[in-house]
């Protein structure tokens, strides 16, 4: 059993490397070059695809990568519109930029925290080629009624999933309601390769088209270097996919371990009324990939001031993603200022969110820590 951090400063997130894990990766830099170069990869991604019910996958160097090729295998690009969730981090719009479109921020639900399917709709001009629904913390949006407002009008969905692997609603599994989904790899999340990504599709043009773009424009197969445009280098390398690999196959392991940190929670937190966790609505199953409290407002106490409370106890901690729409990044962008205007959802909750240590080496004991240092400071004693 992994060592925990109890009486030791806890980090906010980490993952949970194995003696397979380094197999893998030494196994990799020893034979995966040349003529084998492309082992890991090919093993991940099938595996990957298998686990999602997806047709293809393609691994990349990151979850904004993955983005971006989406947009640009869509032909999103100048004059285009495209819908984001107003709370989620920066790469799942910044790739709209990337392309020449505008990206136009929508509301969230109160309980998800993920894109209203109303303020999606009520968002759509004759300008929107895609939707970008973000499955936020682990939790996920309702897909359905998102997908059926796309189809109405005519909208691709590009499903970021970089938060949400081993989540499912309806039956199906976070990343597959989209024509693409996407998903990232970085150090903090549920299965890490170090930096990485993956985008999924059903669509075989999709697919053929997403492979040409991510290395310099090359048809796939090519073997005489005959560039046929100009493209991007978008290339996960042979250690990360091995390290992807081997996480992937203790997928429902490490899944296991963040629903049991969530629990450690809920139990602990479950008659402080100040506060909000992560939702579980019926038909989700949540993997919880960040263990999430929305105070009171009434309480008076922003999420800064409680991040510095954690912190002075040696507990790392994040905020709540801020609005894109209120960030220095779009300050200049009209699209901005109306959403400003129009997102109350978002803006009532940005300010009261913090996202507790959620790390896969977390023990019981850490957690009691979290949580009564927590309590102390809204005053609710021990449990």
């Amino acid at each position: 059993m992994h060592k925990g951090l109890n009486g030791g400063r806890i980090p906010v997130s980490g993952p949970w490397i194995t003696a397979r894990e380094v197999d893998y990766v030494r196994d990799a830099v020893a034979s995966a070059w040349y003529a084998q170069a492309n082992v890991y990869h090919d093993r991940f991604e099938r595996a990957f695809a298998a686990y999602t019910g997806a047709a293809h996958a393609v691994a990349l160097p990151s979850c904004t990568a993955a983005i971006h090729l989406s947009l640009l295998a869509l032909g999103v690009g100048p004059g285009d519109e495209v819908v984001v969730p107003d709370v989620t981090w920066i790469a799942s719009a910044a790739p709209v930029s990337y392309v020449g479109a505008t990206p136009v921020f929508a509301d969230i639900e109160a309980d998800t925290w993920c894109l209203s399917a109303a303020a999606f709709e009520a968002c759509v001009s004759p300008r929107t080629r895609a939707v970008i629904p973000v499955d936020l913390y682990g939790g996920m949006p309702d897909l359905a009624a998102i997908s059926e407002i796309a189809r109405a009008h005519g909208v691709a969905v590009i499903e970021d999933a970089a938060e949400a692997l081993g989540s499912s609603r309806d039956g199906r599994r976070a990343g597959s309601f989209g024509t693409t989904g996407v998903f990232s790899f970085h150090g903090s999340k549920t299965l890490t390769t170090g930096e990485g990504g993956m985008l999924i599709t059903g669509d075989d043009a999709i697919h053929a088209r997403v492979l040409r773009l991510r290395d310099h424009g090359r048809p796939p197969g090519d073997r005489h270097f005959l560039n046929a445009e100009i493209a991007w280098k978008y290339k996960m390398s042979a250690m990360q996919a091995a390290l992807g690999l081997a996480q992937l196959e203790r997928i429902d392991e490490l899944i296991e371990k963040k629903r049991l940190i969530f629990d450690w929670y809920r139990q602990r937190l479950a008659d402080v009324p100040q506060i909000r966790l992560n939702a579980e609505p019926a038909g989700m199953c949540n993997s919880y990939w960040m263990v999430t409290v929305i105070l009171d407002a009434a309480v008076g106490l922003g999420k800064e001031a409680v991040m510095s409370h954690l912190l002075e106890n040696m507990i790392d901690s994040r905020p709540f993603f801020h609005p894109l729409s209120s960030l220095p990044a779009y300050s200049d962008l009209p699209q901005a200022a109306a959403a400003r205007a129009r997102n109350r959802v978002s803006y009532e909750l940005s300010p009261y969110g913090v996202n507790l240590p959620s790390g896969l080496l977390l023990e019981e004991a850490d957690v009691d820590r979290v949580c009564a240092v927590l309590r102390s400071l809204l005053g609710t004693g021990a449990r």
